[in-house]
C-alpha cells in the first residue's frame, strides 16, 4: 500500500477517536482542512461514508467502526515496536500517558517519576487529570491510576502506595452550630458536600462499614463538586461535612482546621493503584515508569 494511504489511514483512526477534527489535527500537528482532505480522499477511494458529522460531534459510521476495529490497534502495536528499539540505544526514549486523579499525582507519581525524568531526558510522559473511569485503550493512554477496587479484571494492577481510609470532615465553625453525627444514617440532617463522577454524571453514595456491616448514605447539600481539592476547600470554609480519603484532609486535621467524625465507620482498603492493558507489550520508557512506581 502506498505511504500516502497509509496516512490516510492513520488520519481517519485519530479522528475516530478523538470525535473531533481539531483535536485530531493538534495531535497529528496538520491543518483541520488537510485532515479533512485527507478523510475525503480516503472514503472516496473506498466509495464508503467513514465519519458521520455533525456540528457538535464527529462518530464512526458502522463501517467506519468496523475500519477502526480492524486497523486501530496496528497502529498502537508499530507504536509499541518503535518504542522498543530504544532498547538499542545507550539511553531509553519513548512517551507515556499516564491519566490519573489531581491527589494522587501530586503525592504519588510527580514525587517518583520527576527523577526518572530528570536521569532520562528523553523519556516523555503526559500526565492527564481526570476524575472520570477513563478507557484507557479506547483513548490510548499507557496507563491509569485507580484505587484497586474500581480496577477491571482484565487489567494488570500495581499497588503503587499504601492502603488508604476514607474521612467523613467538617470544621470546628460547622460543629459548633450542628451536633456531631454518632451513626452515617445522621448525615441525612447535615449539609454534605457531594461528589458528582464525571463518567455516569451519578452522585456518590457515601460508603461506611463497621464490624463487617456495611451501610450506604445518600446526602444532600448546598454544594456538588467532581473535584476533590474543591472539596476540601468548602469544607475548611466551613459549608458542611466532607468525605474522601484522609489523606486528602491530613494537614488540616493535624492542624485543627477540620474535625473528624465516624472514624469507626471507616475502615481500611486497598489504595491507589497503576493499571495497563495485560495484552500491550512494553516499551522501555514504560517499564522504567513502572519500576518507578513500584513499592
Amino acid at each position: 500500500m502506498a505511504r500516502r494511504n497509509l496516512n490516510d489511514l492513520l488520519a481517519f483512526v485519530t479522528v475516530a477517536r478523538e470525535g473531533s477534527f481539531t483535536r485530531a489535527a493538534g495531535a497529528l500537528g496538520v491543518s483541520q482542512s488537510a485532515l479533512s482532505q485527507a478523510i475525503k480522499a480516503l472514503e472516496e477511494r473506498l466509495r464508503i461514508r467513514l465519519l458521520t458529522r455533525t456540528t457538535r460531534s464527529v462518530s464512526p459510521t458502522p463501517a467506519g467502526d468496523r475500519l477502526l476495529q480492524a486497523i486501530g490497534n496496528r497502529f498502537d502495536e508499530i507504536e509499541t515496536e518503535l518504542d522498543a528499539l530504544t532498547e538499542l540505544r545507550d539511553k531509553p526514549a519513548g512517551s507515556v500517558r499516564i491519566t490519573s486523579g489531581d491527589h494522587v499525582l501530586r503525592t504519588i507519581l510527580l514525587p517518583r517519576l520527576l527523577p526518572l525524568m530528570h536521569r532520562y531526558p528523553d523519556i516523555d510522559i503526559e500526565f492527564d487529570v481526570s476524575y472520570g473511569l477513563r478507557d484507557i485503550v479506547a483513548d490510548r493512554f499507557d496507563a491509569g491510576v485507580r484505587l484497586g477496587e474500581s480496577i477491571d479484571k482484565d487489567m494488570i494492577a500495581l499497588p503503587i502506595g499504601p492502603k488508604l481510609r476514607m474521612a467523613a470532615v467538617a470544621s470546628p465553625a460547622y460543629f459548633s452550630s450542628h451536633p456531631m453525627p454518632k451513626v452515617p444514617q445522621d448525615l441525612t440532617r447535615h449539609n454534605c458536600i457531594n461528589i458528582r463522577f464525571p463518567t455516569g454524571g451519578g452522585l456518590y453514595v457515601w460508603e461506611f462499614e463497621k464490624r463487617g456491616r456495611q451501610l450506604n448514605v445518600r446526602v444532600e447539600g448546598q454544594a456538588t463538586f467532581n473535584t476533590s481539592p474543591h472539596i476540601v476547600l468548602a469544607a475548611l470554609d466551613g459549608l458542611g461535612v466532607a468525605f474522601l480519603p484522609e489523606e486528602e484532609f491530613a494537614p488540616h486535621l493535624e492542624e485543627g482546621r477540620l474535625v473528624r467524625v465516624l472514624q469507626d465507620w471507616c475502615p481500611a482498603f486497598s489504595g491507589y493503584h497503576l493499571y495497563y492493558p495485560s495484552r500491550k507489550q512494553q516499551s522501555p520508557a514504560f517499564a522504567l515508569v513502572i519500576e518507578a512506581l513500584r513499592l
